[in-house]
């Protein structure tokens, strides 16, 4: 099984290089919103009485791990390794899924409502791409049956 896109691409590869470089350029532009506020405005928001509670440093690295990712995922599926982009891509999707940690700490809801869209922006980025990660890999594994 090939797991990467022939030399030649067809038009629908490239149409879904386009794609994820939308989605992935309002991704990282959304992140980079939240992240920053995260990093400046530290002590803004609520922490978690118990639990764990991320640093104003491990929040600024992981934004550039993460960050990482998807440049990985792109340039893979650019050179038509599919299941490695869609394992970046799954990984990077956790920049914005993580964002849901925020509602589980009393004190969220209460925010202001700017902060509470780039939560939600960022959030809502991590869903969709996750959801491209997994529509990468069935459509991959829809080729490889074809073939």
């Amino acid at each position: 099984m090939t797991a990467h896109m022939p030399a030649a691409a067809t038009e629908g590869d490239a149409r879904t290089l386009r794609a994820l470089r939308v989605l992935l350029l309002v991704a990282v532009a959304v992140s980079v919103v939240h992240y920053a506020d995260n990093v400046i405005n530290y002590d803004a928001y609520p922490q978690p009485e118990s639990g764990p509670a991320p640093s104003r440093t491990l929040v600024g690295l992981s934004w550039l791990g993460f960050t990482a990712l998807a440049i990985a995922a792109y340039v893979l599926l650019r050179g038509g390794h599919r299941t490695a982009a869609a394992v970046c891509l799954a990984l990077y999707a956790g920049s914005g899924l993580v964002g849901l940690g925020h509602y589980t700490v009393d004190g969220a809801i209460d925010m202001p409502w700017w902060r509470q869209a780039h939560i939600v922006a960022d959030i809502a980025c991590g869903v969709a791409v996750l959801a491209f990660a997994l529509r990468l890999v069935r459509r991959g594994s829809r080729r490889e049956v074809a073939a």
